[in-house]
């Protein structure tokens, strides 16, 4: 029989309901009940459907592994209990297998973890999808956008540490496979007032703060900035510090991740600078100075700061000065100039503030996007994941909260448009009768925002852009008569309140009912911050700046392409960036997570039911569930019901052999389920009440008990009866054992016995041959010892005699020798002069001197110059003579090695010596080139008939003929091409035909770059504008790098009379048609060998890895 499969379930221990549609009964106390019980066991994941509810734990769980992402790979989305990674496995699924393009959309209010949620789906897709060198850089570079944006991006508020204060909505994008090709990002409204102030309790963006701690002292001289946070009238300093957050560390972390996203080094020290300008413009202070016709007229107080900005901008001092303190109004041919109140200049010094860190933040998403985006152009499958601000409901409400809560009331209309569309195909498609469902629809509150003719923006706009005073007065005024009779819309003035003396509803405010709830709005700023105003004199003084990145941000402030025109509102930017945003949505496959705050401390297992109850409101959950069960609040397909519940009907158990609807019909009529309590589909169950469901599962639950029961029976009995027949057994072996054990014995001391019996009876006969043979041999030793002792006796006396004999002789012949000498002496004492022992020291020195000579004619060592042998001195006083010896020797072996040169020797030595001044202790490459010599012609151009019309074309000398390796300027490949250096020109030929490909100059050669380390690589630059350069420089790999370079820095040096500059670094730049290029060099594991491969990484960079 086959082995019984057995499979998970959602509905297997689970703590309390883990799918909402099958929670009875169904109102809002059991709703909270449930997902506080789930809460409290960690289990933070709860279904309404095919919809995730997450439920933010404020802690680290250790449900997020890479064993959990394997659990949940290619699995069922009910098979396993509630997660996120079940919704990103089948988003992922449907778009490889089914090539439908989907949709994730996280929502929910800030600090409920909807970044986090958009991380873990993006960590998740990134771990299932394939895997490969260029697979793995487009997902790291994907993950590592995350960090960047969310230091620019993300602050503190009283609600979330890391809230997103912008709407980040990102496409990635796959190819057939389902392997990640790149993505685009689009972001939504940031938040700048933020930069200019910040409520009580809360931060400016991370990067300030990240910035100031995390940067070198280097860093933060070469910017002008303090680590002091409190320099900076910017950053608020009741929050400056937030418990568990490391800005110095997160710092390090932007950092690598811009590098790892492609930005490159003078990139990035450029956004930084931005970041320091944008600090330091919080620090100029204004002060009153009265004109002569009364005006009041502003000025800067203190200079240093405005003169710091200006040097790290580039921009003229005295310009930005006048930006502040005068506005120039243009209108059709007639200038005005007026001056600005100290208010007004306060006014200017903040929006250019925050035009200048929101155009850098869209300058930031524009850089990242060039990145990431995908460099193929086949066809696309499309994730799109959007992390935007959930609905806001704060005690002061203003303009952020009303567009950011317009754009929640738009992804309600689209949930649940979508959602009912889902649910009524899915009818369809199974063949069961659809039903209408009555639900609230939220298209009356967006029309009332919305409306071209009568909406809230609209008017908005109209309001600014009318002529006269214009003030948030005049806007509230307009409101209350237009929307006056709307029933979503009160005010003081408007039908539509129900008490017009309510004292909770101010008369500078108007209150809209929200799908979610009465959000009252303070009508204050609304007008200026839809203006979002920036006076035409501080763009033109930011588009002079000599920073390049600043002058990018202000295109408009260019004279040449001045434009009289309005610019937009920030009302209709938004608007259209939303329309924008919904029907790309409309066109995917929409997948649900709505996210929850469990408490407002953000604090570990707290669960306000209050709080709660106020997100599942205006999530509108509840109605959600509503809508899941209003037909059928359980489907599921046959296969996997009629595994799960066969064992209820004998039928079916164990094995069905029929298809599995068949069955699970049989099945239901078996346990007599009343027909009006389910439906049969295509290929799935569909159950109408839960209750029906959970009784299935209770009699599943006792059937599994009874089968229990009877395996544990089965398996006593064979337990008991394998045991028996093994005790059995062992008895029968273990009296085989003993009486075999018993036998031996006995054999055993039998044996011994007569062993010992045999041992004595050898020993006693032993012993007596042992005793004859000792006497034996007793009786021969008695006479040899007596011999000896004999012999012995003799030879000392007669050595004694010898010994007294010789020592007469030896008294006797030195007794004459003294006699001999003495007798000379005598004779040959008158013969000798006063100056005899003069003479014969000079005897003895010149027989000495003479002897050192003769021994250094036989000890000299070889001619060869570079030998360092030389016979040791023999005598003290012979020291510097010895020395001068050595040297003149030395000059005189290396002028009969020269002498044996011929004239083509002594130009190899000179190139070898010019390579020396040229590469040694530079190139890591040098000294294996040393003992090799410059051949230059290395392809035989002359004799080889291949290379005939390539021989006949060139006339001048060859000086250098070598096959180099070419790297491509697009994608860094190889090719192979004939390398010729000639007198005056530099030429490239086809290594297979000899067709000169290039021609180049001497003289438009400006300068060799190569790395340090032990590689072929060398990039040859040519003189801008010249005709050679139009495709850019060349970048070539030889074997012979040290001698081409040599040989052509000699070559150049002798034409053009100047010294061609040798670039010797691990990171250059080169010219590839328009663009720059960094050629950078690092260290890596090759798999081709010892190796060096280059890979164009992106548009800006050219890595090449050397072993």
């Amino acid at each position: 029989m086959a082995k019984m499969e057995v499979k998970t379930s959602l509905l297997d221990n689970m703590i309390g309901v883990g799918d909402m549609v099958l929670l009875e009964p169904l109102n809002e106390e059991t709703f909270i009940n449930n997902l506080k019980k789930r809460f409290d066991h960690n289990e933070i994941y709860t279904y309404i459907g095919s919809v995730v509810i997450s439920v933010n734990p404020y802690r680290s769980l250790p449900i997020y592994s890479p064993e959990k992402v394997e659990d949940y790979r290619n699995r069922n989305f009910y098979e396993l209990s509630p997660h996120i990674f079940a919704l990103s496995d089948e988003a992922y699924r449907s778009l490889r297998d089914q090539d439908k393009d989907q949709c994730i959309l996280i929502t929910g209010e800030s600090g409920a973890g909807k970044t986090e949620a958009s991380k873990l789906v993006m960590s998740y897709v990134a771990a299932v999808c394939g895997k490969g060198a260029e697979v793995n850089q487009v997902k790291e570079q994907l993950l590592q956008s995350n960090p960047v944006l969310e230091a620019f991006g993300n602050a503190k508020t009283v609600r979330n540490d890391n809230s997103s204060r912008f709407g980040k909505y990102m496409d990635i994008e796959f190819d057939f496979k389902g392997d990640p090709l790149g993505g685009v990002i689009s972001n939504y409204l940031l938040e700048k007032s933020r930069v200019v102030k910040q409520p009580r309790g809360e931060r400016n963006f991370h990067v300030f703060y990240q910035l100031l701690s995390g940067a070198s002292e280097e860093l933060l001289n070469k910017l002008t900035l303090e680590r002091d946070f409190s320099r900076y009238n910017y950053l608020s300093l009741d929050s400056a510090k937030v418990n568990g957050v490391d800005d110095a560390a997160n710092f390090r972390t932007v950092r690598n991740a811009m590098q790892i996203v492609g930005f490159m080094d003078h990139e990035a020290e450029s956004v930084l600078e931005v970041v320091a300008a944008v600090l330091k413009l919080g620090n100029i202070e204004f002060k009153p100075e009265s004109r002569v016709n009364g005006l009041d007229e502003s000025k800067i107080k203190d200079k240093n700061e405005l003169k710091e900005i200006c040097e790290l901008t580039g921009i003229d001092q005295s310009v930005l000065e006048r930006a502040f303190s005068f506005r120039t109004v243009e209108a059709k041919q007639e200038k005005v100039s007026t001056t600005l109140n100290v208010a007004q200049a306060y006014y200017a010094r903040d929006a250019l503030a925050k035009n200048l860190y929101s155009r850098l933040f869209s300058w930031l998403v524009n850089r990242i996007n060039e990145s990431i985006k995908a460099q193929t152009k086949v066809r696309k499958k499309v994730m799109g994941v959007l992390d935007i601000y959930g609905f806001e409901i704060f005690e002061d409400n203003s303009f952020e909260q009303f567009i950011i809560n317009y754009c929640n009331e738009k992804l309600q209309q689209i949930f649940i448009e979508l959602t009912l569309k889902e649910e009524q195909e899915e009818y369809i498609r199974e063949g069961i009768e659809w039903t209408h469902i009555d639900y609230f629809n939220n298209a009356i509150i967006c029309d009332l925002i919305e409306n071209n003719t009568n909406g809230i923006l609209a008017m908005l706009d109209e309001e600014c852009l009318r002529p006269g005073t214009v003030t948030d007065e005049t806007f509230l005024e307009k409101l209350n008569q237009v929307c006056a009779t709307h029933q979503h819309f009160e005010s003081r003035m408007s039908k539509s309140s129900r008490f017009l003396n309510d004292t909770s509803l101010p008369h500078s405010c108007f209150r809209i009912q929200h799908y979610a709830g009465k959000v009252l709005y303070q009508v204050e700023g609304f007008v200026d911050k839809n203006n979002d105003l920036l006076y035409r004199d501080l763009s033109q003084a930011m588009w002079k700046a000599g920073h390049t990145l600043i002058k990018s941000l202000f295109p408009e402030g260019n004279p040449a392409k001045i434009n009289l025109k309005r610019p937009p509102t920030a009302g209709s930017q938004f608007k259209a960036s939303v329309a924008t945003l919904m029907r790309n949505l409309q066109t995917k496959n929409p997948n649900y997570i709505r996210c929850i705050k469990p408490n407002d401390k953000k604090a570990a297992h707290i669960f306000t039911e209050a709080l709660v109850c106020h997100q599942i409101r205006y999530l509108g959950l509840l109605e959600n569930v509503r809508v899941r069960r209003a037909g059928y609040a359980f489907r599921q397909a046959y296969e996997p019901c009629l595994e799960r519940y066969k064992m209820l009907c004998k039928q079916t158990w164990p094995h069905w052999k029929g298809p599995a609807r068949a069955g699970v019909e049989v099945l239901f009529n078996e346990l007599e389920i009343p027909v009006e309590e389910y439906s049969f589909g295509r290929s799935k169950i569909f159950i109408r009440n839960p209750r029906t469901l959970f009784k299935l599962e209770d009699l599943r639950k006792q059937r599994l008990e009874d089968l229990a029961t009877l395996i544990q029976k089965i398996y006593r009995g064979w337990k008991c009866r394998t045991h028996f027949l093994l005790m059995r057994k062992s008895q029968i072996v273990i009296a085989a054992w003993c009486r075999r054990y018993a036998q031996q014995k006995r054999y055993q001391q039998i044996k011994s016995s007569a062993l010992v019996i045999q041992s004595y009876i050898r020993g006693w006969k032993a012993r007596k041959i042992l005793r004859e043979l000792k006497h034996q041999k007793r009786c021969e030793e008695a006479a040899t010892t007596i011999a000896a002792y004999w012999r012995g006796t003799q030879a000392r006396r007669e050595l004694k005699r010898l010994k007294e004999e010789a020592r007469r002789k030896h008294a006797v012949a030195v007794i004459w020798a003294y006699w001999l000498g003495l007798k000379v002496r005598r004779e040959y004492r008158k013969f000798f002069r006063a100056n005899a022992g003069k003479k014969i020291y000079e005897f003895t020195l010149q027989r000495i001197v003479q002897k050192y000579f003769l021994e250094m004619k036989n000890k000299m060592p070889s001619l060869s110059p570079i030998d360092k042998n030389w016979p040791p001195r023999p005598y003290l006083f012979l020291d510097s003579t010895h020395k001068e010896l050595k040297r003149i020797f030395h000059l005189w072996r290396c002028k009969k090695y020269r002498d044996q040169f011929t004239d083509q020797q002594k130009l190899i030595y000179e190139e070898k010596l010019e390579a020396s001044e040229l590469f040694k202790d530079k190139k890591a490459l040098y000294p294996s080139s040393v003992g090799q010599p410059f051949q230059g012609a290395y392809l035989e151009i002359n004799k080889n008939p291949k290379y005939k019309k390539l021989k006949d074309a060139i006339e001048e000398k060859i000086i250098i003929a070598e096959v180099v390796n070419k790297i491509n300027r697009a994608n860094g490949k190889s090719t192979s091409r004939i390398f010729l250096l000639t007198n005056n020109n530099l030429l490239l030929a086809d290594q297979k035909s000899g067709q000169i490909k290039s021609e180049v100059p001497l003289v438009d050669v400006t300068k060799v770059s190569m790395s340090s380390q032990n590689d072929g690589f060398f990039a040859v630059h040519l003189k801008e504008g010249s005709e050679a350069a139009s495709k850019g420089d060349f970048l070539f790999s030889s074997d012979h790098l040290i001698e081409m370079a040599t040989k052509l820095y000699r070559t150049t040096l002798s034409q053009t009379k100047q010294k061609l500059n040798i670039e010797i670094s691990d990171e250059f730049l080169v010219q590839f048609r328009q663009d720059k290029v960094c050629v950078k060099f690092i260290q890596g594991n090759q798999k081709n060998g010892s190796v060096p491969t280059c890979k164009r990484k992106n548009n800006r960079l050219l890595e090449v890895a050397v072993p």
